[in-house]
């Protein structure tokens, strides 16, 4: 493993308040509720409705945006591929996993994180009977270059003659794009070992927000405060987006609006512009 890698711990902090998100909004189990979730939930009430009222949207609304399309992209891959394998990098308290895995048997789901949160998910999961052959949990670091927690060695775990979809939701903004870059060069040439090869990741382009810079400046101070780590805002066009990951190895990057989905999925709708986007690289 690279000793130099950072150490990223932090980051797992706002797993708490995202997965209490999902709790009350009906994604997720009861069992995935945390004490310290309910109270954050409770103390940035005032602030979310406030940013509701004045902007037409707030982090909750962005946090559902974000998840109801990427399952919907995820959805739809599956049933393209009904033996994909899925790796959901950062899973925090995510319920994708427990969600997917009941609703397609065939596919195998690997849930990872850095190993104390890895470890408490997977401590979780046996508990309630989810884990198995087919869906488990393991740790990693996307900044390691090498070693046993490393993304190729995470890939290293999947079977080579099936398609590889890799998810990362609320991850990559907590990076610089120089910090963040070799991350997605080193994924990229992974899933070239696999049939086909998706990741899907949720992002906060400063194009689609001008009018709010400020307040999403604001938004990620706040966000970095409560994770004790930078918030970085990425691209400034969709063909800025494009010509970058492709640089990094994809053949392909498509990035997703989730108004365009306003009217398929279940999904609350921000006055304006929304402040995600949800894109969509692949490799041949």
């Amino acid at each position: 493993m690279d000793k130099h890698a950072p150490d990223t711990s932090s980051i797992s902090f706002t797993a708490l308040y995202t997965g209490q998100v999902w709790v009350r909004n009906g994604l997720s189990e009861p069992f995935f509720q945390t004490r310290s979730g309910a109270l954050l939930y409770g103390a940035m009430s005032p602030m979310e409705a406030l940013g509701k009222r004045v902007l037409g949207g707030n982090i909750r609304t962005f946090l559902l945006q974000r998840h109801h399309l990427i399952d919907a992209r995820l959805e739809a891959l599956i049933e393209q591929h009904p033996d994909l394998q899925v790796v959901e990098i950062a899973c925090g308290l995510s319920p994708r996993g427990c969600r997917f895995r009941q609703r397609f048997p065939s596919i195998t789901y690997v849930e990872a994180d850095l190993p104390d949160m890895a470890d408490r998910k997977r401590r979780l999961l046996a508990a309630k009977g989810f884990l198995s052959a087919t869906h488990r949990v393991v740790p990693v670091n996307i900044l390691a270059e090498d070693g046993p927690d490393s993304v190729a060695a995470l890939l290293d775990g999947l079977d080579p003659a099936r398609p590889v979809a890799v998810i990362t939701e609320g991850l990559i903004n907590y990076f610089s794009l120089d910090t963040v870059t070799p991350f997605w060069g080193r994924l990229a040439a992974g899933l070239r070992r696999f049939p086909r090869g998706v990741y899907l990741s949720d992002n906060y382009p400063l194009y689609a927000n001008m009018r709010f810079h400020r307040t999403l400046k604001t938004l990620g101070g706040l966000l970095g405060a409560i994770s004790r780590s930078q918030v970085a805002f990425h691209f400034r066009s969709d063909a800025d987006t494009e010509r970058h990951f492709l640089n990094q190895g994809f053949d392909a990057l498509t990035v997703h609006d989730p108004a365009d989905f306003y009217t398929a999925l279940p999904i609350p709708r921000t006055r304006g512009t929304p402040m995600v986007r949800v894109l969509e690289a692949s490799v041949s």
